[in-house]
């Protein structure tokens, strides 16, 4: 689009962003392209309401809202994170201890 290629010429090699004297080249650069002056360009883009912000909300699912519907581990509570009497970690099942290069405990 005209905004687009407007962009491209101003911005500076290799950057992502513009400084607003660039906005301001652009917007000159904008004008021109549609016959209008350069005021009038600006007293458009000040009297919008600026950018719209809209999300969507999720649809209600009866699997995941109702959790009398939840079946297997999920239903009983599932395993927790802090299972004292299962290995969690390699540390524990591991000999860290101490040994000479042969594996002799020192």
């Amino acid at each position: 689009t005209d905004v687009d290629l407007a962009f491209a010429k101003v911005k500076d090699k290799n950057e992502r962003r513009i400084t607003f004297t660039q906005f301001k080249e652009a917007l000159k650069i904008l004008a021109d392209k549609k016959g209008k002056t350069l005021a009038d360009l600006e007293a458009k883009i000040s009297s919008s309401k600026g950018p719209v912000l809209s999300g969507t909300v999720a649809e209600a699912n009866k699997f995941h809202d109702d959790k009398s519907l939840y079946t297997g581990v999920h239903a009983k509570g599932g395993p927790s994170t802090i299972d004292t009497d299962k290995v969690a970690d390699i540390s524990q099942i591991m000999d860290r201890s101490p040994a000479d290069v042969r594996g002799v405990k020192t």
